[in-house]
Formats: structure tokens, sequence, C-alpha cells
């Protein structure tokens, strides 16, 4: 930020969507894969570019794109996603002088190693569906900001859920019930309570292990026990439930924010004048639709000392 004439500017630059596969092969001939999309952006301290046309002090975008590939080919041993954009926001914010702040966000395309008869393959993979996301702010003081996510994690179960007791106004027409089909896509990021460079664990796969974690706790409590299940009476109690578990399991994770849309299957009835039960539902046909549909979302953190 900057002041000048009365006037303040707030700036900042970057690079979007560079894109970068690393293939790490170990001794015994089994091959690691990751492919990342990365989204650079350098608070800097370059008013006259903005003020008089003076690109001195820019950092340009393309050097930024080179530089993922550089420190991509440096990354001998293989590591989180976390970990490259850590890799990444410590060299800018300590190679350039006029860099104050680096924020890189990364996400992770959702290759998965496959099994052929049982076996895991040492050089096969194939494309899964949710997305491991994160986003790292480090300034030249080496103070961190690390939040981490999963993008497009959609689960469905067929019963245990309902909706009832709600507001009842002269526009509502939802009947209430015990019993339909749940569906959601989920978002989720949560902020890691490490606060500096100097604080962060050592092992490289820490945060791909804490993100598998994550995704397992949000899975258990969203669909309970594999054979009764878990009711639950809405998308925000759930919500809830499977945000407070996470908190509950990891020490190391300061606040959580879910985003569920509530994705609807319409029950299906097709009645005519001559046959009124062409189709009549049984808890059976539904209509698949997700426009329009409800939006849950809210973040649960831990209260500290000072609130």
């Amino acid at each position: 930020m900057a002041e000048l004439r009365g006037l303040k500017l707030e700036q900042r630059h970057g690079k979007s969507r560079v894109r970068v596969a690393r293939v790490w092969r170990d001794r015994d001939g089994k091959h690691h894969f990751a492919e990342w999309s990365v989204n650079i952006s350098l608070i800097s301290d370059c008013l006259p570019a903005y003020v008089s046309g003076d690109n001195s002090d820019i950092v340009a975008t393309d050097t930024m794109k080179n530089t993922v590939y550089a420190k991509a080919k440096e990354c001998s041993e293989q590591l989180s996603a976390e970990g490259f954009a850590i890799v990444l926001a410590k060299h800018f914010t300590s190679f350039y002088q006029q860099v104050t702040a680096a924020i890189v966000n990364i996400v992770e395309k959702p290759w998965e190693r496959i099994s052929i008869k049982g076996q895991q393959h040492e050089h096969g993979f194939k494309l899964g569906s949710e997305r491991h996301t994160t986003e790292v702010m480090v300034d030249k003081s080496g103070t961190l900001h690390l939040t981490s996510g999963i993008e497009g994690l959609s689960i469905l179960k067929t019963t245990k859920s309902g909706f009832e007791g709600f507001i009842r106004d002269q526009y509502t027409m939802l009947p209430e019930t015990r019993e339909r089909m749940m569906a959601t896509e989920v978002t989720a990021s949560w902020r890691y309570s490490f606060e500096s460079l100097s604080s962060l664990p050592l092992k490289p796969l820490y945060f791909t292990d804490r993100c598998i974690d994550v995704k397992e706790v949000l899975l258990n409590t969203f669909f309970g026990p594999s054979k009764e299940g878990v009711y639950s009476p809405s998308v925000q109690a759930t919500l809830y439930e499977m945000a407070k578990a996470v908190l509950g399991r990891s020490p190391d994770i300061s606040f959580i924010q879910l985003k569920m849309p509530n994705i609807h299957f319409l029950p299906v009835n097709l009645p005519s004048k001559d046959k009124p039960d062409i189709v009549k539902f049984a808890d059976d046909v539904y209509l698949p639709t997700d426009e329009p549909h409800g939006t849950i979302q809210a973040t649960l953190s831990r209260l500290t000392s000072k609130m």
C-alpha cells in the first residue's frame, strides 16, 4: 500500500494458471507423479511502475512462470502441493529485495495410482475427482499463513436424511420429510496453526497425509457406520458435525470452512388422465437436478484466549 497526492494505492501482480507436472523416480523403479496449476501473486515496492512507467522494480510475470519450472526441477524429493507453494513463496520473498510478501495458490489435479489385479502399478495413474488445494502467504520476516482444502468432493446417501420443522408461510410449498436422498459437492478449506516458516513440520508429505486425514473424517461423519449410517436432520446439522469432527481430530487446524450445496433429487410421480399411476413414487425414482440448489456454508474456529 502506498499513498500519493491524497490517494492510496494497493497493488499486487503475478502469474496465473501456470501448469507444471513433476515425476519422481525411486531407486526401486516406482514412480510418483503430481500435476499442479500454480497462481502467484507478489506484493512488492514497485510504485514507480504505476505512477511514472518505471519498471525497474518489477518482477516480470514471465519470470514467475519460469521460476515455477526451475523450482520444480530443483525439488529432487517428492513433496506436497503445500511444500511446493512454500518453496516458491520463500524464493520470491528472499531473492527479490522489492518483494515484501508472496501469495502462492496451487490446485492439484487428482491423479491416482492404479492397481492391476490387486497390485499397485509402478508408473500407472488415472484421473480421480476431488482436487487438493492450498494457499500459502509468506512475508520477508518468515511469517506464514497456510490454508489447504478440497474441492469437488461429490457425495450422496440414498436414505437417513430429512428436513422438517422449518418456517412455513404463504410461499412455502416444500413438504416436510424424514426420508429423502441427500447429495452435495463439498468444498472444504482449513487454516493450519503454523505461523512461521520455522514452525513447519519437517516431514515432506506431511500436508498430503493431513489432507487425506481430513477427507476421511469428513466422509466418516457424513455417512456414519457402514451398516446403519447416521441420520441427518438437515445439511446444516451435518455440516456442523463434519466441521466439529475435523477440529476434534486435528489440533494443528485452527478453523475450517465448509460449503455444501444441497443438490436435489426430486421424487418422480407421473399421473395421467387415464392412468393416475404411470409412475408412483415409492422412494425409488428421482429427477436429478442441480439448478436451482440450496447453498449452505459455515466456518467453525477454535476460541482463543483473547476472545
